[in-house]
């Protein structure tokens, strides 16, 4: 264990020498106080310290990201080539030992400067708000909607089967052959012929479920499901809901997107919030139903406050909705709603969302180690950097083989597809994704991250570079 602890001294102390981390850290440190002076956001206090959160963290995250990359490939790569590899194994240490001190010193670096950078953007953060002339509203604001860790609940997405095989249906009787045929491959079209001469409709409908124009008629219908017109009612209702703070507040956050935009650019709509089934079904109520008439701007979030204590027993809460008839226009809901409510403290947040942060790290730093024991550095750092900018796009990359063809989708599921889902989704668990929301990061959530990324992927990556880095030809004797 002494080995290993003084070659992570010494790969420390190769990589504050380097002046590509000196740059690096002096970016860090200009750039993230200018920032916090420029980032304005919607001009009030919670759209500043949103807007400084979510570029001050990705910037940290990138640049300690791509440093860690750097210093892990170097440091394995130049010991071999500049031959200083040889002072180190002719004394009493193995490969192994000295592959582990490697990556253990670039994991101590990136830890410290993670901790120090974020450090420093939790205190602008936390001493923002003292040192302008901030509102009492916007003080109050912030304290609700940005200094907190919310938990959200999205009520569930309507069954629109019913809806969609009548579409369809129709767009069989029709005729619409060239709709119906989009994105299909020749085997499926031609079974799908003979059900539509026989019209057995169900058989249809499970033929084509995993279909474009299937998917296009579902997203279709549950936008329709969304969207009210002048004087009609929506409805949303969400199941055990448990705050930590009965005597607290929930919060409704929603965006109102319209078909014509007013004069004003506002809407008005009227809500019930509470036990809707008393109304619903004539049974008896043991939490009142809270009425609120507002008038907001369209195509911006708006978050709706009422208090906790309109949650039912059973943890029951309806969100009602009417479209008011000032509006003279229908109003679509396309992002839905969400229910929040206080979970955790801010403090808590961002810490977790920094642990999230060192997964990444820690993979990188694997990464760079792995590629180091076969590839000189050049190649090494493309290889890396390749997988770094794929992982941190993954998710949309998946997503976007939905759209493709039939025949092509089924090439990329077993190829690119399946190469993308073993690299590690950097989009998916983003901590601005959670942070600038005030959305609650649960540590489910980050064992999930911790498994994934550090226990399984990262050790993989750790176990083939000792495997290989063993059986590399360091020297050649020669006589």
């Amino acid at each position: 264990m002494r080995s290993i602890w003084a070659v992570a001294a010494n790969t420390i102390r190769q990589a504050v020498r380097m002046k590509v981390a000196l740059i690096f850290i002096l970016l860090l440190v200009i750039l993230l106080p200018a920032m916090a002076l420029t980032s304005t956001g919607d001009n009030t206090l919670k759209g500043r310290l949103q807007t400084f959160v979510s570029y001050g963290l990705s910037l940290t995250s990138l640049l300690l990201c791509l440093l860690t990359l750097i210093v892990a490939v170097y440091t394995v790569t130049s010991d071999i080539k500049q031959r200083q590899i040889y002072t180190v194994i002719t004394k009493p240490i193995r490969r192994s030992q000295f592959l582990l001190g490697k990556l253990l010193g670039v994991m101590l670096l990136s830890f410290a400067l993670l901790v120090l950078f974020s450090g420093l953007i939790y205190a602008i953060v936390i001493y923002t708000p003292r040192y302008f002339n901030w509102s009492e509203d916007e003080l109050i604001e912030a304290d609700n909607e940005f200094f907190t860790a919310r938990r959200a609940l999205t009520p569930p997405e309507p069954d629109v089967t019913k809806e969609v095989a009548q579409a369809l249906k129709r767009l069989v009787v029709s005729g619409d052959m060239e709709q119906i045929y989009k994105g299909m491959s020749e085997t499926r079209i031609n079974a799908l012929q003979k059900l539509i001469t026989a019209g057995d409709v169900t058989r249809i409908y499970k033929t084509m479920a995993n279909t474009p124009v299937v998917k296009e008629l579902t997203n279709v219908t549950r936008l329709a499901k969304r969207s009210a017109d002048v004087g009609r009612q929506l409805l949303w209702e969400f199941e055990n809901v448990r705050p930590r703070d009965p005597n607290g507040s929930l919060f409704i956050q929603c965006k109102f997107y319209v078909s014509v935009t007013p004069p004003d650019s506002e809407v008005y709509s009227q809500w019930l919030f509470g036990d809707y089934r008393a109304y619903q079904y004539g049974t008896e109520a043991k939490t009142p139903l809270l009425p609120v008439r507002r008038k907001d701007p369209v195509k911006t979030i708006r978050e709706i406050e009422v208090p906790a204590k309109l949650i039912a027993g059973d943890g029951y809460f309806a969100v009602a909705f009417l479209n008011d008839p000032m509006n003279n226009t229908p109003i679509i809901f396309q992002d839905g709603i969400k229910l929040l409510y206080k979970a955790d403290s801010f403090t808590a947040n961002f810490i977790r969302a920094t642990l999230v942060i060192f997964s990444r790290l820690v993979f990188l730093a694997c990464l760079g180690v792995f590629t180091g024991t076969f590839l000189s550095f050049p190649v090494a750092m493309l290889f890396c950097i390749v997988i770094f900018f794929t992982a941190a796009i993954s998710g949309f990359v998946i997503d976007s083989f939905d759209y493709l063809s039939e025949n092509l989708a089924v090439f990329y599921s077993w190829t690119i597809k399946l190469l993308v889902r073993l690299l590690p989704q950097f989009d998916k668990y983003g901590p601005s994704k959670y942070l600038v929301p005030a959305e609650l990061l649960s540590w489910s959530v980050v064992g999930r991250v911790m498994l994934y990324m550090v226990c399984i992927k990262s050790l993989l990556l750790l176990i083939f570079s000792l495997i290989i880095f063993s059986f590399r030809e360091l020297a050649r004797i020669i006589i």
